[in-house]
């Protein structure tokens, strides 16, 4: 069983969903920060935003905070942000530029790019310090799509059975998003939302599309098949067609940009959607792609940075701003309607009427999956 395809009744029927609790219990969230988003390889940040060495970003995953930066050879590396001495936060900044290394603002302890301790108050006088062992603790590290993917647990699950796994299931094989190049590809717009709900409610919306004609007026009208309730990600390798009045995916229709050079003249034309676990979301239409990173912050909380990504070429000429509004016009909607109806189911979430949960009608019976997939993974008490 896949995650796009779960085991179900042949006779259509109503499934039960998580029950309300999950969602606005913080020992649960807890439980989730430890074996899920502390477990599993986490997409942290776009491997442009540290584009030369010094450069940096700190990023919450789970409970810890995760600097990762670039060092003088131009790698990538990313390290737990404490200071080995006291413990201190070593960068409060979300973002910057260091010159040489990292100096914490409490004892001045000092760390170069690889994380190895260089200086401090009277060093001197302790010489049988090794300072490696007493460096910044290392964070796995991957790149892939033209992101940082970090992982912090210390049995590092595969790469490539877990994110590239999730893609696999989605589109059949990881070479159907390798020739998107999305490696390549330049950021023209970010826009980051602060959304008062769990991160499971922003998933299982994105997960279907029963919602779609209630919401989505402008989408529906690109992608007709959702007005009808089918979610894009159903079947393995479906793609969402545009309307046959469609010249591009942009908020009334209009053409958008010349299709990215990987693009097949089968995919062309096409929207496909994918979830990665545990907070990624991989929009890919012919022109560009949308990426949304989710960063749970608190049960009720979760930030989302989303990204659109064009060819170079598109996003430094300046005559194509107005098209390129168009095009980020669409989705940005789409988000904002998302969001809203989130935030609106989160306050019933701990209503006595929504303790045991609520249902799923057969076209979101795909989701029933994510909801035993996040059981399986949360079990026992926090550590």
């Amino acid at each position: 069983m896949t995650m796009l395809e779960p085991e179900l009744d042949p006779e259509p029927t109503l499934l039960p969903t998580l029950g309300g609790d999950t969602y606005v219990d913080p020992a649960y969230f807890v439980r989730e920060q430890e074996q899920i988003f502390e477990q599993m390889w986490f997409c942290a940040i776009r491997s442009d935003d540290i584009g030369e060495p010094g450069k940096f970003r700190t990023v919450q995953v789970g409970r810890e905070s995760i600097l990762i930066s670039r060092n003088r050879k131009g790698g990538v590396t990313a390290f737990f942000n404490i200071c080995r001495h006291r413990g201190a936060t070593l960068c409060t900044e979300e973002s910057g530029t260091v010159r040489r290394n990292f100096q914490c603002p409490y004892h001045a302890w000092t760390y170069d790019l690889d994380g190895k301790l260089i200086a401090a108050p009277n060093l001197i006088d302790m010489p049988m310090i090794d300072r490696v062992e007493y460096g910044l603790r290392k964070v796995h590290v991957r790149e892939w799509l033209g992101y940082v993917w970090v992982c912090v647990a210390e049995d590092v699950p595969s790469f490539e059975d877990t994110v590239q796994g999730d893609v696999r299931e989605r589109l059949g094989g990881v070479g159907a998003i390798d020739s998107y190049d999305m490696d390549s590809l330049a950021l023209g717009r970010r826009i980051v939302y602060d959304v008062k709900a769990n991160w499971k409610l922003i998933v299982e919306n994105f997960m279907e599309c029963y919602h779609c004609a209630t919401i989505h007026p402008e989408l529906t009208e690109v992608l007709p098949e959702f007005a009808d309730g089918m979610a894009a990600q159903t079947y393995v390798g479906h793609g969402a067609e545009f309307g046959s009045d469609i010249a591009g995916f942009t908020v009334d229709g209009s053409h958008g940009f010349d299709a990215l050079d990987g693009v097949s003249e089968d995919r062309d034309r096409r929207y496909y959607a994918i979830t990665i676990r545990p907070t990624v979301f991989v929009n890919l239409v012919p022109d560009h792609v949308i990426i949304h990173r989710m960063f749970p912050m608190a049960v009720d909380r979760t930030v989302v940075e989303c990204d659109w990504l064009y060819a170079p070429g598109v996003v430094d000429d300046p005559t194509n701003a107005a098209t390129m509004d168009k095009s980020v016009e669409l989705f940005h909607r789409v988000n904002e309607q998302d969001f809203e109806a989130c935030e609106r189911c989160q306050p019933a979430m701990s209503s006595r009427m929504y303790r045991n949960g609520g249902v799923l009608v057969p076209a979101e019976h795909h989701i029933r999956v994510f909801h035993d997939w996040v059981g399986s993974r949360v079990s026992g008490p926090a550590q």
